[in-house]
């Protein structure tokens, strides 16, 4: 009887946790908020939207996806955006590459630590990045590839756009995801 009841909070619980990340998610009544006081890390100058639903970052060389996972569109609002679990994330990308890539690359990638960071617009939060460029970004985690390095090798990292916090958190917890790739064109021309 005890077991069925504990087996019946944790199945709750996980229910509550998605429809949770689902709200969260689809939440558009919440509007952006900046401080025009502060410097933008993130502004329009550095970004560069491609004609094939991606951006470029002209300061770090880097191709992000325009768009979360599961959105699509001009405005990323066609479909519904993917949650994963860590080794999930890890195999959607293994599995676009080796089928369709996207934007005719297949070498993209679940971003490192440093890199996902690196999105975080510090004068913004609610989302925490520029959404002229990355529009509809939820407010939630989005995992990096990064793992948490030691005796704690159940956790990954992740960056939280809401208000741009990274930190760790269990692999077997849900996140979102935005691939990115070396932008090889702008890194030769940069270089010649």
């Amino acid at each position: 009887m005890r077991v069925e009841s504990n087996m019946a909070l944790i199945k709750a619980q996980q229910v509550l946790g998605a429809l949770f990340l689902f709200l969260l998610s689809s939440i558009s009544a919440w509007a952006q908020t900046c401080n025009s006081a502060m410097p933008f890390t993130a502004p329009d100058t550095r970004y560069t939207i491609n004609s094939i639903g991606t951006v470029t970052d002209l300061h770090t060389g880097l191709m992000w996806q325009q768009c979360s996972a599961g959105l699509s569109g001009a405005d990323c609002a066609d479909g519904v955006v993917q949650s994963f679990k860590w080794d999930q994330a890890l195999q959607h990308v293994e599995n676009l590459n080796a089928t369709t890539g996207f934007a005719n690359y297949t070498d993209w990638r679940l971003p490192n630590i440093k890199e996902l960071v690196s999105l975080v617009e510090e004068a913004c939060d609610s989302p925490a990045i520029n959404l002229n460029h990355f529009p509809n970004t939820t407010h939630s985690k989005y995992w990096s590839s990064s793992p948490l390095i030691g005796q704690y090798t159940t956790l990954a990292w992740y960056v939280r756009f809401y208000d741009g916090y990274s930190h760790n958190m269990s692999r077997s917890s849900d996140g979102f995801v935005r691939l990115v790739r070396i932008d090889h064109d702008l890194v030769s021309l940069i270089a010649n």
